[in-house]
This record gives structure tokens, C-alpha cells and sequence, in this order.
């Protein structure tokens, strides 16, 4: 029995650390930006959140949505990381004065979403099954979190030595990164 439930938590927290994976690419590249502890505390509780909240509304409707949604919220997630890491990269040749490039407001729920939306299949799949979704939305939750925040704290500590051309390389590798998202899929 309890190698039952260890090996469905370790089936968990692998399937959890290979979503959060995204999360951390993501945020190595923003983090690439100057960006201040606080505001990466945020992001990544923001990121953590939706990785949480999506599973779990996966769940909710798991028996309800057909299997065609997965490849559907994968062309979602590549195009909302290529538009941003356009709006990113295009804005670094901007000569007006730049608010500030660091994700806030509707702009880090759009973020965490474009980062989160593959956790949602995942949930559809559970919803079919006996997995408990507290574990599942924790679990999830916990994971990217971490991820983030690692991923910020690195490309925080990497900028200071690309200077000027961290929001042109920022920008280029968030197109990059959505276009393999798309054409993977």
C-alpha cells in the first residue's frame, strides 16, 4: 500500500518539476531584466498560483472536456511566450522613455498564465482519475514556485554582466522558446 501512494507522489512531483520547466525558462530570461527581491517573491507566488489554480479547474472539468483541448492550450501557451518576448525585444529599440519592462498588473497574470496553461491538460487528465487534487494543486504549486524563483535569482545574477543587451536577449529567446512551444505541438 505505501509503495502504492510513494510511487503515485513521486509520479507527482516529476510530472509537477517537467511543467514547472517552462516556468523556469521563462523566468531565467526575465530575470535577466533588472528586477528587485520583491518583485520576484511576486512573481513567482504568482506563477506557483496559476500553477495551482489551473490543474485544479482541469480537474473540476475533466469529465466534461474532450482530449483535443491539450494540443489546443499548447499553440495558446507558445503564442502568448512568442508575443511577449516580441513586445519584450521590440521594446528595447523603443527611444521614448520605457515604463518599466518587469511583468505587473493584467501584464504577470498574462505571464502566468501563458507559463501555467499546460498544467491544465494535466488536470483534465486527473479529473478522470483517483488522484487527490489537494495533493495535485499543493504539489504543483509548491514545484514551480521554487522553480521560478531559482530561475529569477539566476538570470538576476547574469545580468549584471550582459548589461544593455539582456532585454534584446530576453526578447529573443522568449520568440524562440513560443515558437518551439508551437512547433512541438
Amino acid at each position: 500500500m505505501s509503495q502504492h501512494i510513494f510511487g503515485e507522489v513521486g509520479t507527482l512531483i516529476f510530472l509537477a518539476f517537467a511543467v514547472g520547466l517552462d516556468a523556469f525558462s521563462v523566468s531565467l530570461v526575465i530575470g535577466l531584466q533588472k528586477i528587485r527581491l520583491k518583485r520576484i517573491a511576486i512573481i513567482s507566488g504568482m506563477i506557483g498560483f496559476q500553477h495551482m489554480v489551473l490543474p485544479a479547474i482541469g480537474m473540476i472539468l475533466g469529465q466534461f472536456i474532450s482530449s483535443q483541448v491539450g494540443a489546443f492550450t499548447t499553440l495558446l501557451s507558445g503564442l502568448l511566450l512568442f508575443f511577449i518576448g516580441a513586445h519584450i525585444f521590440f521594446g528595447a529599440f523603443a527611444t521614448e522613455q520605457k515604463h518599466s519592462p518587469h511583468p505587473y498588473g493584467f501584464g504577470l497574470w498574462i505571464l502566468g498564465f501563458s507559463v501555467s496553461v499546460d498544467s491544465f491538460p494535466i488536470g483534465l487528465s486527473f479529473g478522470m482519475s483517483n488522484i487527490q487534487s489537494f495533493l495535485v494543486t499543493i504539489t504543483f504549486f509548491i514545484v514551480s514556485s521554487s522553480l521560478t524563483l531559482i530561475g529569477l535569482l539566476i538570470g538576476r545574477r547574469i545580468q549584471g554582466m550582459l548589461g544593455t543587451y539582456s532585454e534584446i536577449l530576453s526578447g529573443s529567446i522568449l520568440c524562440a522558446f513560443g515558437l518551439a512551444v508551437i512547433f512541438s505541438s
